[in-house]
């Protein structure tokens, strides 16, 4: 998909596939899976690097090639923690993107919407490149998009659920009217579904859990990559329209008016 190259600030990525750090049973497995991913972007928590010395951090240490790195502001409660998250991490030198992920509520995990608008519209003014983490509300993610973010990530579903995508026609509504990158993050649980939110009209995938707590996490980080490709390039080869009653592909309605004089065998 190189001739597709997706634009986030400015930034031209090859991948679709944006990878979480955590949860993976040993460094090992990690470095494979994200091998094996073909990801450009990867994301971790801010709150669990070292940010006096990020470059030796225990987590980004074993992370083998060139990276852009997409920290999050999980663990923040409001727009306020957020943002000094944020500051933290760009001053440590280790990335001026950010997820904000804002939680208000510790058993679902879902965003608080109003909190996550009021941090993107301040992280923008600051000069950050923000993907904001955000609910499948079309109104809100067109919020989003006004507020100045780069791009803007619905959740298909609740974080680490694997549930999929509970709501296909408000994901396929925000891609639709949306004129920045969507990348449904959260909630997906299986190739299906990836595949699936790309027809809906997703520009990519961030996902950790499905594949960190896969049986075989390096395979699985393969099949949602294929996975990725082939949804996208099927909405993009565009298929056939739904019909209510069959139609032959062999051209049985031409067969069934020739005459019995054509001499067809019996």
């Amino acid at each position: 998909m190189a001739e597709d190259a997706l634009i986030i600030g400015g930034k031209a990525l090859t991948s679709r596939f944006f990878l979480g750090t955590g949860l993976f049973p040993n460094p090992f497995v990690q470095r494979e899976a994200i091998r094996a991913s073909g990801a450009e972007v990867l994301t971790f928590a801010i709150r669990r690097v070292n940010l006096d010395a990020a470059e030796d951090d225990s987590i980004l240490q074993h992370l083998e090639g060139s990276y852009t790195f997409l920290p999050n502001t999980s663990g923040a409660r409001t727009a306020e923690e957020a943002v000094r998250i944020a500051r933290l991490a760009r001053a440590s030198g280790l990335s001026d993107w950010v997820k904000v992920e804002i939680s208000a509520d510790s058993r679902t995990l879902l965003p608080d919407p109003l909190e996550t608008l009021r941090a993107t519209e301040q992280l923008v003014k600051e000069g950050f490149t923000v993907l904001p983490y955000t609910s499948d509300d079309p109104i809100l993610c067109k919020r989003l998009e006004e507020a100045g973010a780069a791009a803007v990530m619905p959740g298909g579903a609740p974080i680490g659920t694997g549930l999929g995508i509970l709501n296909p026609y408000n994901i396929g509504l925000i891609a639709e009217q949306a004129r920045v990158p969507i990348i449904v993050d959260a909630g997906l649980g299986s190739a299906y579904d990836v595949a699936l939110a790309m027809e809906l009209g997703a520009d990519g995938i961030l996902m950790n859990t499905p594949v960190a707590k896969a049986k075989d996490p390096v395979r699985m980080a393969k099949a949602m990559r294929l996975a990725i490709e082939a949804g996208y390039l099927s909405r993009k080869a565009g298929r056939i329209p739904k019909k209510k009653y069959a139609s032959a592909s062999s051209g049985l309605e031409e067969l069934i008016s020739v005459p019995a004089s054509a001499g067809l065998p019996e």
